[in-house]
């Protein structure tokens, strides 16, 4: 067994603890490597997904820095390898950036969108562009795709459509998604239509 592996099956294994402690699962995190947290993260399941979003409620903040940070230039993308609860296509990508202009320290808001790997559906669903924003009542991040960047984007990002177009709107519209810290570089997140929760939960890890 490759040490990836055992690495996911540990992940996995004090996923289904009861109780689960978050700040073990922050430590066991930290001390990986990126290729190891993002093999990790995609071993998980919605039972793992869904027990994890709801352990880490409340654990730690969550803030745009922990998704940019302040290093990284202006319109200088972040990717963040991404594992879904959907029926398939289960792997992708939210990629970040902070707008041209925007207090390094202290963002008021992120431009992003949903990278697909698979070339077939980007011209079907679109790129699913988005805001990110803290949210004002609790330490987390608001993954908003009712609104979308009104500025300039990196050279290699696609144009903006809307999200409430086309095969759009069933993928993307009218969502809002809340992200929540599991460590320095794993978020968890959960989506919500029209403020109702739709049951789908997905995890990312930042690249750096």
């Amino acid at each position: 067994m490759s040490p990836s592996a055992t690495f996911a099956g540990e992940l996995v294994a004090r996923l289904r603890e009861t109780p689960i402690r978050p700040s073990e699962i922050a430590s066991l995190l930290d001390g990986a490597g990126h290729a190891e947290r993002v093999t990790a993260i995609r071993t998980l399941g919605r039972r793992e997904q869904r027990a994890l979003y709801q352990a880490v409620d409340g654990f730690a903040p969550l803030r745009l820095l922990d998704l940019v940070p302040a290093a990284t230039g202006a319109l200088v993308p972040v990717r963040h390898q991404g594992k879904n609860t959907l029926p398939a296509f289960t792997h992708f990508e939210k990629r970040f950036c902070r707008p041209r202009g925007g207090d390094a320290q202290k963002p008021d808001e992120l431009y992003g969108y949903n990278f697909q790997p698979a070339a077939l559906l980007r011209p079907l669903t679109g790129p699913g562009y988005f805001l990110a924003v803290e949210d004002p009542q609790r330490a987390e991040v608001l993954i908003d795709y009712n609104r979308v960047p009104g500025g300039e984007l990196p050279v290699d990002w696609p144009p903006v459509r809307s999200n409430e177009a086309g095969l759009a709107r069933f993928v993307y519209g009218y969502m809002i998604d809340t992200l929540r810290r599991v460590s320095q570089h794993v978020s968890v997140g959960s989506a919500a239509r029209r403020g109702r929760d739709m049951g789908s939960w997905f995890v990312l890890c930042r690249e750096s």
